[in-house]
Parts: C-alpha cells; structure tokens; sequence
C-alpha cells in the first residue's frame, strides 16, 4: 500500500519509525489547515509559513508522545498554536504587558453580543478583518476562543496569564468586536 492511501494511524506509525515518505505525506494532508492556523495569529504569510515548518519539525521530533489520546489534527494543531504564538511573542509584536494591562479588579459582566447584531447581513471575511483590527492581546484571545476553539483555561495556560486576566481580556475583546461590528 503507497503512503497516499495509507489511514493516519499507519501513517503517524511509520512516522514514528522516521519514514520520511510518512511524514511527507502527513505534511501535506495537514499542511493547509496548519497553516490557516499559524497565519490568523502571526499575520503575515511568510511568517505563518516559517511557523508552520517549525512546527511540523517540532510534531515529527515528538511524534513518540502522541499516543490517540486526541486526534492527531488536534494535538498538531496544538503544537502549531503554541509555535505560532511563541513565535508571536519572540518578535515583539505580543508582550505579556499587553495581557497584564487589561487585568482590573472590576470586571464586566459577560455578553452575548450575538443577539445584539444581525450577523445574517455579514460576511465571514469582515468578521475576521474586525478581529484582525482589534488590538494585538485581543485578537490573539478572540482567535483562539472563536476560531481555534479553545477554553479560557486552555486560553490562559497557552498564554501563560492568570485564568482571571483571560476572562478580562476575552471579555473586554468581545465588547471591542462588538463595537467594530456595529459601526459596519
């Protein structure tokens, strides 16, 4: 059987015995989507692309970790968040200051601001141009919570911040989305 028709579990098998056809080919059914994911957190295409090759070295050197606990698209997605958002954090463009900012002992009550705009007249495209407009620290949490879907506790143990500041800042990025999606 060629490694093309082979399922992912024989494929993360041979990857493990460091077949490079396997990994190759794990590559490029994953490829695209990883890629998607590197791109909406470092912005830029040839940074989401250096991300992405990162973080394919970084799964193939673990793969003897990966043991089915969770699909193999997660737990690479996974790595490539983590990757990205290291990434993000090492070229200045993310400072952990930015997150400590928006911690205040008061905090807002959360809303649902999807009752409160007619998203049937959006476009997915001007959502997440919004989200992209958003200060750094917030589109990072908006794009982890909305389109990677991860928990606030996930959200705070990737981002290193206290799970009370990623309540704030996740709280505080949806009122901004919610303004900038108004004012469409």
């Amino acid at each position: 059987m060629s490694v093309t028709n082979q399922n992912i579990e024989e494929l993360i098998a041979s990857c493990k015995q460091k077949n490079q056809k396997a990994q190759f080919e794990v590559y490029n059914r994953y490829c695209k989507a990883m890629y998607n994911v590197a791109y909406r957190i470092v912005k830029d295409e040839h940074f989401a692309e250096d991300v992405i090759q990162e973080g394919f070295l970084k799964a193939f050197i673990k793969i003897e970790d990966y043991r089915n606990e969770v699909a193999f698209g997660a737990w690479l997605k996974r790595i490539i968040v983590n990757t990205s958002i290291d990434f993000y954090k090492k070229n200045n463009k993310i400072q952990q200051e930015d997150f400590e900012k928006t911690l205040y002992k008061i905090e807002t009550p959360e809303t649902n601001f999807v009752d409160e705009i007619d998203f049937t007249q959006l476009k997915v495209k001007q959502i997440l141009d919004a989200i992209q407009s958003l200060k750094n620290n917030y589109s990072t949490v908006l794009t982890l919570f909305f389109i990677e879907g991860y928990d606030q506790e996930e959200i705070s143990e990737i981002l290193n911040i206290s799970y009370s500041n990623c309540r704030t800042t996740l709280s505080r990025a949806k009122d901004s989305l919610r303004k900038k999606l108004q004012e469409l």
